[in-house]
């Protein structure tokens, strides 16, 4: 398996054999090796990637030690790639030359944060319909939930409303369109989650 880091900077569409593909420009990397893990000290064979330049002032002491070790400046952003398939060594840099056009990537971010919503934005419901017989303000309401006396009780799961987004999302199976190597900047076609600036994990 290989991964990046990257950030997602927003989205374009561009023309692949006369179709209009809608993508998702993602800046991947440069992202460099902060530390190997391996089985004998560790557990498990595993390489961390950093990405993103920090403040070495913003940086918390032991957070500085351990990219000093590496000879990496601190980073904002670290992510473990268990079995990474390219030679790592601490300190080494890798970019979007990881990947090829026409690659299929997995990509996981963080989803966009919509607050507290209710039961027709979060679930999809219809809500009570017509406006007659005095129904007043049900209109978007989730109506009877099916306790009685038997239950006596909701059961886990009900959909209601509640939290909606900001949850770590993974999609599969997008295609690198195109690789803008001078640029560090992947366009993968379709949507990604997370907004403007996330952070995003892309793997191959």
């Amino acid at each position: 398996m290989v991964g990046l880091i990257g950030k997602k900077l927003g989205m374009t569409s561009i023309f692949n054999d006369g179709v209009n593909v809608p993508c998702t420009i993602v800046e991947a990397g440069p992202c460099y090796v902060t530390q190997i893990k391996n089985e004998e000290t560790d557990g498990y064979n595993a390489v961390q990637l950093a990405y993103s330049d920090k403040k070495e002032s913003r940086t918390a002491k032991a957070q500085q030690g351990h990219f000093k070790k590496a000879s990496v400046s601190p980073k904002y952003k670290s992510k473990e790639f268990r079995d990474f398939d390219e030679e790592a060594a601490p300190g080494a840099e890798f970019d979007v030359t990881l990947f090829e056009e026409g690659d299929t990537v997995n990509v996981t971010g963080t989803s966009k944060g919509k607050g507290f919503q209710g039961v027709v934005k979060r679930h999809n419901f219809s809500g009570v319909g017509q406006q007659t017989h005095g129904q007043h303000n049900r209109g978007r309401a989730p109506g009877s939930i099916g306790a009685a006396s038997y239950p006596a009780r909701v059961f886990k799961g009900m959909r209601m409303g509640g939290r909606t987004g900001n949850q770590k999302t993974k999609v599969k199976n997008l295609k690198v369109v195109k690789i803008l190597k001078d640029r560090n900047l992947l366009l993968i076609s379709g949507a990604v989650p997370g907004a403007k600036g996330s952070y995003v994990i892309i793997e191959k």
